[in-house]
């Protein structure tokens, strides 16, 4: 298909009900073009003598390509979300972002430089989550920051819950508190991953934010505009890692759900990664969690246990569809599936199944449920000659 392998034919791209206010993908006949290449003298721009690099995965979040021979890639629906994100492989690591936005029009060409790094037997990665930045929490997430900084993992990833709130308060509140997230992001020691959570999504308690559904930043469109897409993926040490985002809405309310355009992009990145490579899956609301049963059934505000979704009712704190989502990657090893939201270091594991459904606790402070306290921390793991470990918790205090 001239500059790359097309990996996507896509019938239905409208997202309704669920998505109420989030940015549509609509197909473009142009597209975008570029260049995967190897960036040499790391100056971010391709100098002569700099190759192409083929082989390598490049997503807008529904179209997934592969760079041709000579590094060349051309793919369209970049006028939805307004992404292009490069799938890092193993072996390499984006110069500067893995993840560009697409120039008015979409007639620049959008190139990656890639950089060289060793292929490590063994390396650490850290899941921290729920951060809830605030100027009162700001220093926990800096306390978390330094001791990332000690343990010098290969990257880290924040699942969600970032700032401390932006689904029910006003514009300039919400701005403040991705500004100070994105202030302290800035200073995070190596390469750091997020996804949104619930937290994250502007404005949709609509009697609260006073924010209407036409809003350019409405629901998920405030993550995009400060931290660019909300699901992608990348590789690193012979494992695909892969971020989605599992908060969806329903009218004024956020439940667990990955939504189809999303799904089909999950299939179609995992149709070009070799079916020997394991999988690990970070997100905010979980797949599966007991906690709801420490937290008890809860059928009032602000977040009731079950949720009505045009007419079906469905847990709100687990991802609804997760038997779907496991089920697309069935086709590779799938050993370990992440979490955040409960606030609460979680290891689910069950007798036959291959996949550990791991939660981790709160960076904002300790949770307190059911008479029962839950410390605050972050989780490290290690990877050695490609088997992940259950992780070691670092608790961060109790201070908040």
């Amino acid at each position: 298909m001239g500059l790359g392998i097309c990996h996507r034919f896509v019938s239905q791209l409208l997202l309704a009900g669920a998505l109420v206010g989030a940015p549509v993908v609509v197909p473009v006949a142009a597209g975008v073009s570029g260049v995967v290449f190897l960036d040499r003298n790391g100056d971010g721009r391709r100098s002569p003598g700099e190759p192409g690099i083929a082989g390598v995965a490049v997503s807008d979040q529904a179209d997934v390509v592969v760079s041709a021979a000579d590094g060349s890639f051309r793919i369209g629906g970049t006028d939805g979300f307004g992404f292009v994100f490069v799938s890092t492989p193993t072996g390499y690591q984006a110069v500067g972002s893995f993840w560009k936005r697409v120039p008015a029009g979409g007639a620049a060409p959008i190139d990656f430089p890639l950089r060289k790094v060793p292929v490590p037997g063994e390396f650490l990665f850290v899941h921290a989550s729920d951060t809830h930045v605030s100027a009162e929490s700001q220093p926990r997430t800096a306390r978390l920051r330094a001791l990332v900084d000690s343990i010098k993992p290969a990257f880290s990833v924040i699942t969600g819950d970032l700032v401390r709130d932006a689904l029910r308060v006003p514009e300039a509140e919400a701005t403040g508190y991705y500004e100070l997230f994105e202030a302290e992001a800035a200073r995070f020691p190596g390469p750091l991953y997020t996804v949104p959570g619930n937290h994250e999504i502007f404005g949709i308690e609509r009697d609260k934010s006073h924010a209407t559904i036409d809003h350019p930043r409405y629901g998920r469109a405030m993550y995009r505009h400060y931290r660019g897409p909300d699901y992608y993926s990348f590789n690193y040490g012979g494992i695909h890692f892969v971020g989605l985002n599992s908060v969806d809405i329903e009218d004024q309310s956020y439940y667990g759900h990955v939504d189809s355009v999303q799904a089909g992009w999950l299939v179609r990145d995992l149709a070009v990664v070799p079916a020997a490579t394991p999988v690990v899956t970070f997100n905010h609301i979980p797949f599966f969690t007991a906690v709801e049963t420490v937290n008890g059934f809860m059928d009032g505000p602000p977040a009731p246990t079950a949720i009505s979704v045009r007419g079906k009712v469905a847990f709100r704190h687990t991802v609804s569809n997760a038997g779907a989502i496991i089920a697309s990657i069935k086709g590779h090893p799938f050993p370990l599936a992440l979490g955040g939201h409960m606030h609460v270091r979680e290891q689910l594991k069950y007798e036959g199944v291959p996949t550990r459904f791991y939660q981790t606790a709160a960076v904002v402070g300790p949770s307190h449920r059911a008479d029962l306290s839950f410390p605050s921390g972050f989780v490290v793991y290690r990877i050695r000659a490609g088997q992940i470990d259950d992780g070691r918790f670092v608790p961060l205090g109790p201070d908040r």
